[in-house]
């Protein structure tokens, strides 16, 4: 019984940290812009390709 506890112990810290991890990605601005990395693709400006 001891085994359970000491696990929902351990998968509740680590469940917290994805927590604070992903609310100081969403406070940094990780997720604000959505539209430039669908669109890089497509305008390819690598001038090192060309020859």
């Amino acid at each position: 019984m001891s085994v359970i506890i000491i696990l929902l112990i351990v998968s509740i810290c680590i469940a917290g940290g994805f927590l604070v991890a992903f609310l100081w990605s969403v406070k940094d601005g990780q997720f604000d812009d959505i539209e430039s990395p669908a669109n890089r693709i497509l305008f390819n400006n690598n001038k090192t390709n060309k020859k």
